[in-house]
């Protein structure tokens, strides 16, 4: 059984009467990683910045170092403090850079609270954390019906476009600005360019999130395209894409828990790039071989496996398809969008007419599909 372990500290200590300095350091069997900063008090402005890799993904992790200085000037009580950490740092820096430099600024709010130092935590004004999340969510559906757009111009509603001999391409894994807090990608700027490039649908698979129905007809007929309902959920065994499920779940799920859920509901998990990060060091280092991967319990929950994502490296792709193949599992193909010029880098071709998600559902269980690398990257 393979078995994958994370370690995260944050400490904190005051540099002068004026600042708390604040390090972050991130360990798993991938990567290691440490976040110093420096937050000013009582106005939470970061004014200085520094990282370092103790352990790397690959080559290419260094040029992640000179982005975190994005961070410089943000405030940490300013409104989407942290959509804009995940927006910038995160994207062009590293996710996992993100991730630890949040824990610090929330390390240092707590201890600002505790000293004095600030009479409030930002956003106690308001009420939960959950309530928050929900009207905020609630804006963006709101404003993706109006169409709202900061790149693009409406795009002209169209039919739905006939379906060819070679099927139906969907790409089934794409993330919208509107409800993943690290896509930088507008939902009706993702339509305009799926449309563009010849997709005939895309799948929202938020992290984390529930689009409604009634939003997801109405861009639906105001388009003229194929727009499908899914949600990328964490579980303690990996990243899930979850189809007809309507739960809204928060936070880290056991798959066990999850999939009984699923079940109740007759929907569909495809367990998204499952082997993310664990061929960095290369197969033989690990001893992982696909006879080895197959045995992971987390194969026993789900319906499929992710077998093109743009995420990932060529080799991890195989090595899914490789696993895909030997469990009799499915294979789909998603681009992992999170930008809108990575949308339809890979998708999945149906060879059943799809036009509402019964048709969806009803296709994923029938497998009849086959992961496609559709556009040119």
């Amino acid at each position: 059984m393979l078995t994958f372990s994370r370690n995260k500290i944050v400490s904190i200590h005051r540099k002068d009467a004026h600042i708390l300095r604040a390090r972050g350091i991130l360990e798993d069997d991938i990567y290691g990683m440490e976040v110093d900063v420096e937050i000013t008090l009582p106005d939470l402005e970061i004014v200085w910045i520094d990282g370092k890799w103790t352990r790397m993904e690959n080559r290419e992790c260094p040029r992640a170092i000179p982005f975190l200085q994005e961070a410089l000037g943000f405030r940490l009580a300013e409104e989407g403090f942290t959509q804009k950490v995940q927006k910038t740092v995160g994207r062009k820096s590293c996710r996992h850079f993100a991730n630890i430099l949040l824990e610090c600024c929330e390390a240092v709010i707590e201890a600002a609270a505790l000293t004095g130092a600030i009479t409030a935590k930002p956003g106690e004004e308001k009420t939960q954390t959950g309530e928050i999340a929900e009207e905020k969510a609630q804006t963006a559906e709101v404003a993706v019906k109006k169409g709202v757009s900061r790149d693009r111009k409406e795009t002209t509603a169209e039919p739905l476009r006939k379906v060819t001999s070679g099927g139906m391409v969907i790409d089934l894994h794409v993330h919208s600005a509107e409800a993943s807090p690290c896509s930088s990608a507008p939902l009706v700027d993702l339509i305009a360019e799926a449309k563009r490039i010849g997709l005939d649908g895309l799948c929202l698979t938020d992290h984390n999130h529930v689009w409604r129905r009634e939003t997801i007809d109405a861009l639906q007929d105001k388009y003229g395209f194929l727009i499908l309902r899914g949600n990328e959920i964490t579980t303690d065994q990996g990243d899930m894409l979850v189809f007809g499920f309507e739960e809204d779940i928060k936070g880290i799920v056991p798959l066990d828990e999850l999939r009984k859920k699923v079940l109740q509901v007759n929907g569909f998990i495809i367990a998204a790039h499952p082997f993310r990060g664990f061929l960095t060091f290369g197969i033989g280092q690990l001893g992982l071989t696909p006879e080895k991967a197959m045995a992971r319990p987390l194969f026993q929950h789900v319906d499929g496996i992710e077998v093109l994502n743009s995420k990932v490296s060529e080799k991890e792709d195989l090595f899914s398809s490789q696993v895909a193949l030997g469990l009799g599992l499915p294979g789909t193909g998603g681009s992992d969008a999170h930008e809108v010029e990575e949308i339809g880098i890979y998708a999945t071709r149906f060879f059943d007419v799809i036009t509402c998600e019964e048709d969806f559902l009803k296709a994923l269980r029938q497998k009849n599909y086959e992961p496609t690398a559709f556009r040119r990257r």
